[in-house]
């Protein structure tokens, strides 16, 4: 199933589900009170949003063995866990706002964890159920600011620094590889796979939540291929996922 976030005419802002004639609206939201409505809206009727709202962006840095190595890093021997805010979301086709305190703004391709449970202590084993799904994402990163501050806070919390969407797709198993791509008004930046990720969902999840307690709707961030690079106003960022469809976003100034 391909779950979206939606605003329309006929219901304000609700959960779909998307199917081939449109988005099936729905009742609730995916992680409580779930259920389907006769409704079924039309895909041009619609104006997708991010499909979730969680209440903490978890994000993994150096999660690629030759992303690091264009970073001119050492791979860890554990996870990078980092911080976004909440506020840095938009959705697909909102635009990137390139703030005036920086002067180099990356892109950032990567899959995205959707948590569907409250998860605390989770053994890597046991973290299937407490996945509701998977999206895609863009780690936006004011790369001179993270170089300067030494550490990622104000680099990658700008409003605007968190793409996600379009969709949570609900069916996907990264451990079988899903290429993640990015695209710059049309040209390739990115290609990577999700078998090539040092720490897999599994571990990552698991690791996150014997530091946090994550809670429904939750969203962790694990990483990014080589090939990051500059955004500048006018560009259009596209980050594809295999199996959940393709975001894009234009890019404009502050």
């Amino acid at each position: 199933m391909k779950i979206v976030r939606v605003e329309s005419a006929v219901d304000d802002i609700t959960y779909g589900a998307v199917e081939p004639e449109g988005i099936r609206l729905h009742r609730g939201s995916p992680f409580v009170a779930w259920e389907p409505t006769e409704t079924v809206v039309p895909f041009e009727q619609v104006r997708l949003l991010s499909p979730v709202i969680p209440t903490k962006i978890v994000a993994v840095g150096r999660n690629y063995v030759d992303h690091a190595a264009e970073m001119g890093s050492e791979v860890p021997e554990e996870p990078i866990f980092f911080l976004k805010p909440p506020t840095a979301i938009i959705g697909p086709l909102q635009p990137i706002r390139l703030p005036r305190d920086s002067d180099e703004v990356h892109h950032e391709a990567e899959l995205a964890v959707v948590i569907g449970t409250v998860t605390r202590k989770v053994a890597i084993e046991d973290v299937g159920p407490h996945i509701l799904g998977y999206t895609a994402a863009n780690d936006v990163t004011a790369r001179d600011l993270q170089r300067r501050d030494g550490q990622w806070t104000r680099a990658k919390g700008f409003d605007t620094f968190c793409p996600l969407g379009p969709a949570i797709d609900t069916d996907l198993d990264p451990a079988e590889g899903l290429s993640v791509i990015s695209r710059v008004n049309g040209d390739i930046r990115q290609t990577g796979s999700t078998v090539d990720m040092v720490f897999g969902v599994g571990e990552l999840v698991s690791r996150v939540s014997q530091i946090m307690t994550l809670l429904p709707g939750d969203v962790i961030l694990t990483g990014t291929p080589a090939g990051v690079g500059p955004i500048t106003d006018g560009d259009r960022v596209e980050v594809e996922v295999e199996g959940v469809g393709v975001l894009v976003n234009p890019v404009v100034a502050a």
